[in-house]
């Protein structure tokens, strides 16, 4: 089960042409999404004039050399390490489900258009890391809904109660879990493989067709966010939250407990 390649057993059902279209119209729904969040919101621009701004106020100006250190230090630790997250519990469930998703993407991507059919045999290889991203995804993304989100491990809500920041969440472990049941029927032969794998479509679609209105294209924006605050840092320019000493008084100081109103 986890060395066959789910997508070509079903290339008996369906042809590998009809794999493959949905595959590259959910990549051109990502990049329509993300382009119409990023007009409609108006982060680029945002981006664009803080950036301006931090320039115009920062006492030292950048080098080449010391521009792409910064670029180089966000990927690193903003991008890679997930470094913007104080708390190591959400920082580890970010990182599992972050990278378990890059796996199951590049690998069902790899299995679709490489190895659509048994008569192209799939490196064992390839399946297995599709099932590890699945349940890497699955480990960080249950523990984050049911134990790390704020509302519930502080709040004592219930992990039911479900909002609209939560439709990507929600709709990436439909999409993986449905998917990681799919494959485990399919190999068993089980007559139910075909509605599983039709409620996988749905989920997936509602995944990367929910672009605007969910936070998958905060993935794109956030590095270059990370990446404008480090030059901001460097180049001596204030950020957009005050200094710490000028915080109003009523909300205390390292030295006077807070006052409450």
């Amino acid at each position: 089960m986890f060395t066959s390649n789910p997508f070509a057993e079903l290339s008996g059902s369906m042809p590998p042409a009809v794999m493959q279209a949905y595959v590259v119209t959910m990549i051109v729904l990502v990049a329509a999404g993300t382009l119409f969040d990023i007009l409609h919101k108006g982060s680029a621009r945002y981006f664009f004039d803080n950036w301006r701004k931090s320039k115009g106020k920062g006492s030292k100006q950048l080098g080449g050399g010391e521009l792409v250190t910064l670029a180089v230090r966000t990927g690193v630790v903003d991008v890679l390490a997930s470094g913007e997250f104080c708390n190591a519990r959400r920082r580890a469930a970010h990182l599992l489900t972050m990278y378990g998703f890059v796996i199951y993407v590049i690998t069902t991507a790899v299995m679709v258009f490489g190895y659509a059919t048994p008569a192209t045999p799939t490196p064992a290889m390839l399946p297995l890391l599709w099932w590890v991203g699945g349940l890497m995804v699955c480990v960080g993304g249950y523990w984050f809904w049911f134990f790390i989100r704020v509302d519930v491990a502080a709040e004592g809500k219930s992990p039911l109660r479900i909002m609209r920041a939560d439709l990507f969440i929600l709709s990436l472990l439909s999409s993986i879990t449905l998917g990681l049941i799919w494959a485990y029927l399919q190999a068993r032969a089980s007559s139910a493989a075909m509605v599983f794998f039709g409620l996988y479509i749905i989920a997936t679609t509602v995944l990367f067709a929910s672009v605007p209105w969910s936070k998958f294209a905060h993935m794109f924006f956030k590095p270059a966010a990370a990446f404008e605050k480090r030059a901001s840092g460097a180049n001596g320019s204030r950020s957009n939250l005050p200094a710490p000493s000028a915080l109003p008084e009523r909300f205390g100081s390292a030295r006077q407990p807070p006052r409450h109103y």
